[in-house]
C-alpha cells in the first residue's frame, strides 16, 4: 500500500429541513388552527480516529464529503426527520488543519477520538410556532440553516517514542528489523526506504515501546536533495532521537562529517526538533576487528566533542542491540513527551516531485527516473 501522509479534502454538513405551513382540517373543526412542525436538523461531519488505519491514500480517491440533509416539516405537528451524521475515519496521529484560515482545528491521538469539523445545519420553525394570541392563523415559515463548508488539510504524523535519523545506506531499516517485528526493505544502494514504518521494540511482557524509521537525509535535503526533509515531520512526535551513523563509509567519507551535515539539515528544518534529545549509534562494527572498531568509535565520539549517549553496534549481526534498546527503555520514562504541534511550517500546494514520489514502488524506480530524464 502507497504511503500518504498529507491530502487535502472538502467537507460539507447537512443543510437543515424548512418548517411546514399547515393547518388542522377535521370535520366539526372548522377552524382546527396551524398545525406545521419544524424542519429536522441536518447531519454534522466527524472525523473519528481509527488505529487499523496507516495511511491517507483513501482521500486520493474521494475529495468530497457531504452529510445528509435534514427533512421538511408536516402537518399534524410532525417534525422533519434529522439527517445522519457522517463519520469519515482516520488514521491515529492525524493533525487537522482549516485549509483556509491555516487554523490547527485538532490532533487525533487516541483511538475511537472524534472531532467536529462541520456542523450541522439548524432545522427551520413551522407556521405552529409563529402561533400567538394576534396571530390565529400565521402562513410564515422559517427554512432551514444552512451547513458548514469547509477545505480540511489533513497532515498525519505517526505516533512513535523513538526516531531513527541517517543518511541512507547508514543501516535504520537493518536495526528496526534486529530489533522489533517490523520487515522494512532492505537493499545495497540508497533510498531503499521510501516511506516510514513503525516497530514495535518488545522489551519484556507488558513492555515496549515504539521505534520509527523514515527515508534517509542526505546533505542539502533542505533544499530538496534526495527525498528532501517532507519525512521528518514524523519525528516530530517522538521523544528521542537515534542518530545512526556508519563507522565505515564505502564512499570513504568522514562519519563526524556526515553527522555534522544532518545536524546542519535538522536544524533548518526545525530548531525545535534539533534541540530533541539524541544519542549516537555506531553502526556497522562487524566491518573492522573488535579493537579497530572500538578504536574507530572513540576517534568519532572525540571528533565530535559527543556529551550524549553513545553506542557501538552491528545491527547485521545483533551485536550491541540489546544492550542500546535496554538503555533506551530505562531512559523513556524520564524523558519529557514530544510537545503538541503547532503550526511552524508552511504547507503548499503539492509538486509534480511529491506526486511522482507517491506514486513510487520499488520495483519501478529506475523506469520512474529514466522516463524522467528523457
Amino acid at each position: 500500500m502507497k504511503f500518504i501522509d498529507e491530502v487535502r479534502i472538502h467537507v460539507a454538513s447537512g443543510n437543515g429541513g424548512h418548517g411546514a405551513v399547515s393547518f388542522r382540517r377535521e370535520k366539526f373543526i372548522p377552524f382546527g388552527g396551524p398545525d406545521g412542525g419544524d424542519g429536522g436538523r441536518g447531519g454534522s461531519v466527524y472525523l473519528v480516529a481509527q488505529a487499523s488505519l496507516n495511511t491517507l491514500i483513501d482521500f486520493r480517491y474521494q475529495r468530497r464529503y457531504r452529510a445528509e440533509n435534514g427533512h421538511g416539516g408536516a402537518g399534524r405537528q410532525m417534525t422533519g426527520r434529522a439527517g445522519h451524521d457522517l463519520e469519515i475515519k482516520v488514521p491515529v496521529g492525524t493533525l487537522v488543519y482549516d485549509d483556509d484560515t491555516h487554523e490547527l482545528l485538532g490532533d487525533l491521538r487516541f483511538e475511537g477520538e472524534r472531532l467536529l469539523v462541520a456542523r450541522s445545519g439548524r432545522g427551520g420553525h413551522g407556521n405552529l410556532s409563529y402561533k400567538s394570541s394576534t396571530n390565529r392563523a400565521p402562513r410564515q415559515f422559517e427554512k432551514g440553516g444552512a451547513g458548514e463548508e469547509r477545505d480540511l488539510r489533513l497532515e498525519l504524523r505517526l505516533l512513535a517514542d523513538v526516531g531513527l535519523l541517517g543518511l541512507p545506506n547508514a543501516g535504520k531499516s537493518t536495526l528496526i528489523r534486529a530489533v522489533s517485528a517490523a520487515r522494512p526493505k532492505v537493499a545495497d544502494y540508497p533510498f531503499t526506504t521510501l516511506y516510514p514504518n513503525l516497530g514495535v521494540v518488545r522489551v519484556a511482557a507488558h513492555e515496549s515501546f515504539v521505534l520509527a524509521d523514515i527515508p534517509g537525509l542526505i546533505p542539502g535535503a533542505s533544499e530538496g536533495a534526495g527525498l528532501g526533509t517532507r519525512f521528518l515531520k514524523h519525528l516530530s512526535r517522538t521523544r528521542l532521537l537515534l542518530h545512526l551513523v556508519d563507522m565505515a563509509p564505502v564512499d570513504g567519507s568522514d562519519p563526524a562529517m556526515n553527522i555534522r551535515a544532518l545536524e546542519m539539515e535538522l536544524a533548518a528544518y526545525s530548531p525545535a526538533l534539533a534541540m530533541r534529545p539524541r544519542w549516537l549509534v555506531v553502526n556497522k562494527s562487524d566491518l573492522l576487528p573488535g579493537e579497530e572498531a572500538e578504536a574507530r568509535f572513540q576517534q568519532i565520539c572525540k571528533a565530535l566533542q559527543w556529551e550524549s549517549p553513545a553506542f557501538l553496534i552491528s545491527a547485521a549481526s545483533g551485536a550491541g542491540c540489546e544492550a542500546l534498546v535496554y538503555a533506551i527503555w530505562q531512559a523513556l520514562p524520564d524523558l519529557p513527551p514530544a510537545a503538541d504541534p503547532m503550526q511552524t511550517e508552511d504547507w503548499g500546494d503539492e509538486s509534480d516531485a511529491d506526486e511522482r514520489l507517491e506514486n513510487w514502488e520499488g520495483d519501478d524506480l529506475d523506469a520512474d527516473w529514466e522516463e524522467e530524464q528523457v
